[in-house]
């Protein structure tokens, strides 16, 4: 409905006006940054694992963050480092964002065959761990099924969900669609499904494989899973898995950042047209014709932070922010229906406004299983976000220089 740079912070803008929209866009800066921090972090991860598979052992201080809440451990349980902070820097997670953020002032068009190929090789990693891990599976390892009962449940389910937001990209591609009111519904609930029964095959075989305690805090479980069971008695089969399985992920985790890092650099593009954040955030490089200057500051805040902290930190802070901006549009859903009922729509959710209200619930549900810490941090950021609002934002936004001009 509104084809236009900027995903919930723009459609928020349509349905519930500036502040609201301000809210939600300094969510979603927060959002983009934390998950490809986090996501970053995994890459980095999963680079330490195909360096040991070739043999090629380096220091863990320069290839594991500086913040380790549950410390670094070998595959013999032995600390390498004590929970807490150490000297180091995570160089892998800092390098592939400035690399990706080169590629993205440069520009980059990405075409629906490389994405559909980049598709076919992260499913066929999956589909991969699933069949060979199947048959390593230990039952003992699934008692207790549920060890932190409900409350990890819940706890789990927030943590995991900042991996579903690229099902916004789903709905705003609707323009583009031949048949949107076929098209999207299908698409989007199709590739929820699919995406629905990987992860719980994964999880199946990857906590049946290894106790589940041994991938707490890991940034890449999987191949480490892998890894140990490589080395036990007729584990020998799995070493190319591994690999193969190491290099699906890869590519998985570039194509995720490299997308990501676009989204975040158009919020910022977006807002900055709007008068919401300075102008040279909005400027477009003469020759590549990109929002150079929002790309590399999104880059370079996103790269530190990456090469400092561990990825259970950084998806905690993903995940409230997904959250939030999720249960805003959803409330928009409701807004515009009763605020613009007239408007064309290219396909309309059944049951009126109990779909969004149920998301909005099962939202802030999940946000509750976060920790208080998040929440704090959380509330800290949107009040920073309000300070900048009132006191830079507001006065330089087009609709307060256009007050006076309606007024007269």
């Amino acid at each position: 409905m509104i084809p236009i740079a900027g995903s919930a912070y723009t459609y928020t803008y349509a349905t519930m006006g500036e502040l609201i929209a301000w809210i939600i866009g300094w969510d979603l800066i927060l959002e983009y940054a934390f998950s490809n921090m986090s996501v970053s972090v995994g890459f980095a991860a999963h680079i330490v694992d195909l360096l040991d598979w070739l043999g090629i052992n380096l220091s863990p201080k320069w290839l594991s963050p500086a913040f380790l809440p549950l410390g670094l451990q070998n595959l013999a349980g032995q600390d390498i480092y004590a929970p807490g902070w150490h000297a180091g820097f995570d160089i892998p997670a800092f390098l592939v964002v400035m690399l990706l953020t080169v590629i993205l002032v440069r520009g980059i068009r990405e075409s629906a065959r490389t994405n559909n190929i980049m598709v076919l090789i992260k499913i066929a990693a999956i589909l991969l761990f699933i069949g060979f891990g199947a048959s390593f599976i230990h039952p003992a390892n699934y008692h207790p099924f549920s060890p932190n009962g409900w409350t990890g449940v819940l706890a789990g389910g927030s943590i995991i969900f900042f991996t579903y937001i690229g099902f916004d990209s789903v709905s705003t591609a609707s323009e583009e669609c031949r048949n949107p009111r076929r098209d999207v519904p299908i698409g989007i609930l199709a590739t929820l499904i699919v995406c629905t029964i990987l992860y719980v095959g994964v999880a199946v075989v990857l906590t049946g494989i290894v106790p589940w305690r041994s991938v707490a805090g890991d940034g890449a479980p999987v191949v480490n899973a892998l890894k140990r069971v490589s080395l036990m008695p007729g584990g020998h089969r799995l070493h190319f898995v591994r690999l193969a399985v190491l290099l699906g992920a890869l590519v998985g985790m570039v194509s995720s950042i490299l997308v990501f890092q676009l989204g975040q650099a158009r919020v910022w593009f977006a807002m900055s047209r709007d008068g919401l954040l300075p102008a040279v955030f909005s400027r477009i490089h003469p020759r590549f014709r990109t929002p150079a200057f929002a790309t590399w500051v999104a880059g370079v805040l996103v790269a530190i932070p990456a090469g400092l902290f561990d990825v259970g930190t950084l998806a905690e802070m993903s995940n409230i922010g997904t959250l939030f901006a999720f249960v805003l549009v959803s409330a928009g859903v409701i807004v515009l229906r009763y605020k613009d009922p007239g408007r064309h729509r290219g396909f309309r959710v059944p049951f009126g406004p109990i779909i969004p209200i149920l998301s909005v619930f099962f939202c802030i549900l999940l946000m509750a299983g976060l920790p208080a810490r998040t929440w704090v941090r959380f509330f800290v950021w949107l009040i920073v976000g309000l300070f900048v609002y009132v006191l830079y934002s507001r006065k330089r936004s087009e609709f307060y220089h256009a007050s006076p001009k309606s007024a007269s």
